[in-house]
C-alpha cells in the first residue's frame, strides 16, 4: 500500500491531501471564476455570493473569484474588491458560511493593469509595465471597449501596487479566508510584467520580468505565512486563449515561445525556494495543436521538476484526466472552472461517476440568481441514489 495514499482503492481526485498549511478532504479544487455579480457601486459581495460559494463547499478547496486589490486595479465590471471595510465585512459572511458547511476558501488577489479602461478608473489611464497597448477587449459599464495605451508605471506606482497587494492579503485574513492566491496568469498586471512584448522597461523590473511577481509574493507572505500563499501562472497562454472578438495582432503569441517559458522557469524555481503553499498552473488551451495526452502532461511536468511543493493543474480537465495526472505524480490536485458553474455538487458527481451538466453561457458574466445559484444538486434518482 502506498504510504502517501493509504486509500489506493479511492480514485485519486478523492484522496485527502495537505496543501501548505491546509488539510483538504479531496483534490477537486474550484478554480477562480469571474461571474460579475457584484453589481452595486461599492463592489461589495452580497448574499448571492454567500449562497454561490456555500453550494460548492464540498470542493477540496475553493479559489474565490479574483478580487481587486485597490481602485486602480479595476478592469472588469461587477467584480468585488477586497480593499474597503465594507468589502471585508461582506466577505466575512461568505467565508463564514463556507466554513460552517465544512469548506475551505482562499481569495485570489487581482490587478488588471493595462487590460482596463478609463471608464473603470474615473477617466484615468490604466497602469502598465510600459506605455504599450495590449490590444485586448474590456467589459466596461458602457459595453465592450478596446484597451488604450496605458501609463507606464513609475517606481512609486510599483511601490504603491505592492503595498496594495499586501494590504489586500491582510484584509483577506480579517475577512476569514484560509489563504490567498496571487493571480499572475493570463493577460493582467503581473503577467504583463512577464510578457516581454509589453514590458520594455529599462529598470530592474524590465531586466528581470519575474521581479514584480516575486516582490508581491514577498509582501503578501509578510502579511500572511508563505504556506498560506498560492500563485497562479499560465506560461502556455497564447492567442488561442484570447476572446474571438479580440484583435488578431495582440501582445500574446500564437505559440508559447522559448523566452516566455524560460522566464516562467526562473520564476517557478524562485517560488519553490520561497516554500509557498502551492503553485496553480493553467495549461495550454485544451486541444491546442492537436496535442496527445502525454504531450499535455509533459507541459505540466516541466514545472513539476522545478517546484517540489503542491501543484494544482488546471484547464480543460475532466474526471478521467484529473485522476490520470494525479496518479502519474505530475499534479497533486486539479482545479475545475466551468464544470463547477452548473454542478455545485461536482465532487459527488465525480465520486459516483455521474455525468456533469452543461452551464448556460449567456449567464456566465453578470445577472442575478439565474445561472448562478439555481443549478440543482443531483439527487441520483435515476440510479436509486439519494
Amino acid at each position: 500500500m502506498d504510504p502517501h495514499h493509504p486509500n489506493t482503492d479511492v480514485q485519486p481526485l478523492l484522496r485527502p491531501m495537505s496543501l501548505g498549511e491546509l488539510r483538504l478532504p479531496n483534490r477537486v479544487v474550484m478554480a477562480p471564476l469571474t461571474r460579475a455579480r457584484a453589481t452595486n457601486p461599492e463592489l461589495v459581495p452580497t448574499e448571492l455570493h454567500a449562497a454561490y460559494y456555500g453550494q460548492r463547499a464540498a470542493a477540496g478547496l475553493i479559489v474565490g473569484e479574483g478580487v481587486w486589490v485597490g481602485e486602480q486595479a479595476i478592469g472588469f465590471g461587477g467584480v468585488p474588491g477586497l480593499h474597503t471595510e465594507r468589502q471585508v465585512a461582506a466577505w466575512r459572511q461568505v467565508t463564514g458560511l463556507v466554513h460552517a458547511l465544512g469548506g475551505r476558501i482562499v481569495a485570489q488577489l487581482w490587478h488588471a493593469g493595462a487590460v482596463s479602461h478609463p471608464d473603470h478608473l474615473g477617466g484615468a489611464l490604466p497602469l502598465g509595465p510600459s506605455a504599450i497597448n495590449p490590444h485586448e477587449t474590456v467589459h466596461t459599464p458602457y459595453g465592450r471597449e478596446e484597451t488604450v495605451t496605458p501609463r507606464a508605471m513609475t517606481g512609486a506606482d510599483i511601490e504603491r501596487t505592492i503595498e496594495a497587494y499586501a494590504a489586500a492579503a491582510g484584509n483577506a485574513r480579517r475577512a476569514g479566508f484560509d489563504g490567498v492566491e496571487i493571480a499572475a496568469n493570463g493577460i493582467y498586471l503581473l503577467a504583463q510584467f512577464l510578457n516581454r512584448r509589453l514590458n520594455r522597461r529599462t529598470d530592474r523590473y524590465g531586466a528581470d520580468p519575474a521581479r514584480l511577481p516575486l516582490d508581491v509574493v514577498d509582501a503578501v507572505s509578510a502579511a500572511w505565512s508563505a504556506r498560506r500563499v498560492g500563485v497562479r501562472l499560465s506560461p502556455y497562454w497564447t492567442a488561442a486563449d484570447r476572446p474571438p472578438s479580440a484583435p488578431p495582432c495582440g501582445a500574446y503569441p500564437y505559440t508559447a515561445d522559448a523566452r516566455t517559458l524560460a522566464d516562467h522557469d526562473a520564476l517557478v524555481a524562485e517560488l519553490g525556494r520561497r516554500r509557498i503553499g502551492y503553485l496553480h498552473l493553467r495549461g495550454r488551451a485544451p486541444g491546442a495543436g492537436g496535442r496527445a495526452h502525454a504531450a499535455r502532461f509533459a507541459e505540466f511536468a516541466r514545472y513539476r521538476r522545478l517546484f517540489d511543493g503542491p501543484l494544482i493543474a488546471n484547464h480543460g480537465f475532466d474526471r478521467a484526466g484529473g485522476n490520470a495526472i494525479i496518479e502519474a505524480g505530475i499534479a497533486d490536485a486539479v482545479s475545475f472552472g466551468r464544470p463547477f458553474i452548473a454542478n455545485p455538487d461536482l465532487v459527488s458527481r465525480f465520486a459516483l461517476g455521474h455525468e456533469t451538466a452543461a452551464s448556460d453561457r449567456a449567464t456566465h458574466y453578470g445577472g442575478g440568481e439565474r445561472g448562478y445559484v439555481d443549478y440543482p444538486v443531483w439527487a441520483g434518482a435515476e440510479t436509486g441514489w439519494g
